[in-house]
């Protein structure tokens, strides 16, 4: 498809069209089902004793398969796992009787991010199913995941995202044997029908502009040849890194995170008060206003807080892309950061 002219682009979005956050989380429950279907067929496998591509003198063999709802902390996810004809197979991962993904979903998301080696793949693997199954088909279900993992991960990519939005959240998973809390960095893109992608998941190691460099890049070689909006938390250097692979493209930096870090070192009877006069900044009409609700606030806060006044001058020109933009989206990249709202449903 060819390029849409970036002012076009613009232009359709600022005059409202339409973009969809519903079900934000279709997506990771896909991967889920994906994971637990992967890994329960390489179970009959291992039963059986034989793939179903090769000849067999077992009179037992898989007979279809076996639909069920699972409850987890994305909401339901429907799974079809199979079944064997003389009914001996009891599946490890998804078994016959359980309804309820039992706080395994971080363990199953973090075998599709970016970053994971393979013993870190099969270490989780052991952990879900506590050492039920053998060495070998372990490896078997290891090699199976990460062939389905890898096509996600480098899937070809939409040629333009009107916003991408790109935020951290925390996965508590199994590393050397210890649960740790490790920041897996979501990007989450908005496609020109409006819809929502999740683009990939990373494993932050070493969060500097040639790391988000390396990461952007990628992006380009899987056919992201455009971006309007970048918004973002202040990850560092991630500004430069866009700067440099997409340079027309608008950072947006996120307003939620910028009231925290705000309010981080305010006295608790003042916090509700700062964050009211907080509020007059960017609920404001133009940038114009926005800027002289931030020179009111200094007005009143400036001598007790100077580091607030300081911190939204000195990124001023990434807090105040949202100006420009109708309702409907300045709410989008300034306050509905869509993936403050997965984590959110994710931490119910």
């Amino acid at each position: 498809m060819s390029l849409l002219n970036k002012e076009e682009l613009r232009r359709q979005i600022r005059e409202g069209k339409e973009i969809s956050l519903d079900g934000i989380l279709d997506e990771f429950k896909g991967l889920l089902k994906e994971a637990l279907q992967t890994a329960s067929e390489e179970e009959l496998t291992a039963h059986l004793g034989y793939n179903k591509y090769q000849p067999s003198d077992n009179p037992n063999y898989c007979n279809g398969h076996s639909k069920k709802t699972l409850k987890s902390k994305y909401g339901e996810i429907n799974v079809a796992i199979p079944r064997d004809r003389d009914g001996s197979f009891e599946p490890q991962l998804v078994k016959k009787r359980e309804r309820l993904l039992d706080g395994s979903e971080d363990l199953i998301l973090s075998l599709y991010t970016k970053g994971m080696s393979v013993r870190d793949i099969q270490h989780h693997l052991d952990d879900l199913y506590g050492y039920e199954l053998s060495e070998q088909t372990i490896s078997n279900i290891t090699s199976a995941i990460i062939e389905k993992a890898k096509e996600w991960q480098n899937r070809p990519l939409e040629a333009i995202y009107p916003i991408i939005f790109m935020d951290a959240t925390v996965l508590k998973i199994r590393v050397d044997r210890v649960v740790k809390n490790i920041a897996a960095y979501i990007m989450l893109g908005i496609t020109l029908d409006g819809k929502k992608e999740i683009i990939g998941i990373w494993i932050g190691e070493n969060e500097t502009s040639k790391y988000w460099l390396t990461l952007l890049n990628e992006l380009k070689n899987r056919g992201v040849e455009d971006v309007l909006i970048f918004a973002i938390d202040g990850l560092n250097g991630f500004n430069q890194a866009i700067q440099a692979v997409y340079p027309k493209a608008e950072i947006q930096r996120c307003i939620v995170h910028q009231i925290r870090s705000s309010l981080r070192y305010v006295s608790w009877k003042d916090r509700k008060a700062v964050a009211n006069d907080l509020k007059a900044i960017y609920t404001a009409p133009t940038e114009e206003d926005g800027q002289l609700a931030l020179t009111e606030f200094n007005d009143i806060w400036g001598k007790k807080y100077p580091h607030i006044t300081l911190s939204w001058q000195s990124n001023w020109n990434e807090l105040a892309t949202f100006y420009k933009y109708p309702e409907a989206i300045k709410k989008l990249i300034y306050t509905t950061n869509p993936i403050e709202s997965l984590n959110s449903n994710i931490k119910l």
